[in-house]
């Protein structure tokens, strides 16, 4: 095996083994906020900018997942994450289309913090009534210059932040002087979002509620099961069932 792998494999385990320790706490408080909102008829909304969109994506419409969680998706990939308002009008157009209603949740994630579009949908969230989780590397964000205009970064705005423990650059092996690969923002950054839906199972299992979960639709009769999961959330949902 490679030593560079072999060297990302033990680094990236221990970071994993830390950030679970790290969030647990934070997981504690938020899977009930979750949980309740969930009971109530709520959905779980999702934003990543740029890379971290892959990780605002790992929780919506996957098999053994919550069919609650639906995503603000930018067109533009986080091309233009740090132009003056755009991330404010894109989560008003979401908010238009599928609604963000007081008592629900949204999770922002944002690797370095800084940048303007995640911290417009934070505090476009904060104004309806939302609750905001943040997931941000905090190491990179202390290290960071805030580009939104209010100066603040993402942590600073959300009512609770998770750590994905990462470090300055997200890349953990040096493979030549100066220079290092190998991130860990999205292995650890969609671990700590499985463990907090698994809790948020778990706070709803314990207190009596349906479990609103998706199947594999490779399964038999799993679209079927989907379909029915699914449809009083169905005008909510900006990823649609099969």
């Amino acid at each position: 095996m490679s030593l560079l792998a072999e060297t990302y494999r033990h680094r990236a385990a221990d970071l994993l083994a830390r950030a679970w320790s790290t969030n647990a706490p934070v997981i504690a408080r938020v899977a009930p906020l979750l949980g309740a909102s969930i009971a109530d008829g709520g959905v779980v909304h999702t934003f990543g900018s740029g890379h971290s969109e892959v990780i605002a994506r790992e929780i919506i419409g996957r098999a053994g997942g919550l069919v609650c969680v639906t995503g603000i998706i930018d067109p533009t990939g986080g091309f233009v994450e740090n132009l003056p308002g755009y991330g404010e009008r894109l989560v008003a157009r979401y908010d238009r289309q599928y609604q963000l209603r007081a008592g629900e949740v949204v999770i922002v994630i944002s690797n370095s913090g800084k940048n303007a579009s995640p911290i417009d949908v934070a505090l476009y969230a904060q104004a309806k009534g939302l609750t905001v989780v943040a997931l941000t590397c905090m190491a990179m964000t202390r290290a960071a210059t805030a580009q939104h205009p209010s100066g603040r970064k993402l942590y600073e705005v959300a009512d609770h932040v998770l750590d994905n423990g990462g470090v300055d650059g997200d890349a953990i092996v040096e493979v030549a002087d100066g220079v290092s690969a190998g991130p860990t923002s999205t292995l650890i950054g969609c671990s700590v979002l499985n463990w907090l839906m698994l809790a948020t199972i778990d706070w709803l299992k314990a207190h009596g509620h349906p479990l609103p979960l998706l199947r594999s639709q490779n399964a038999p009769g799993a679209i079927e099961h989907n379909r029915e999961v699914g449809a009083r959330y169905r005008a909510r949902l900006s990823r649609p069932l099969a």
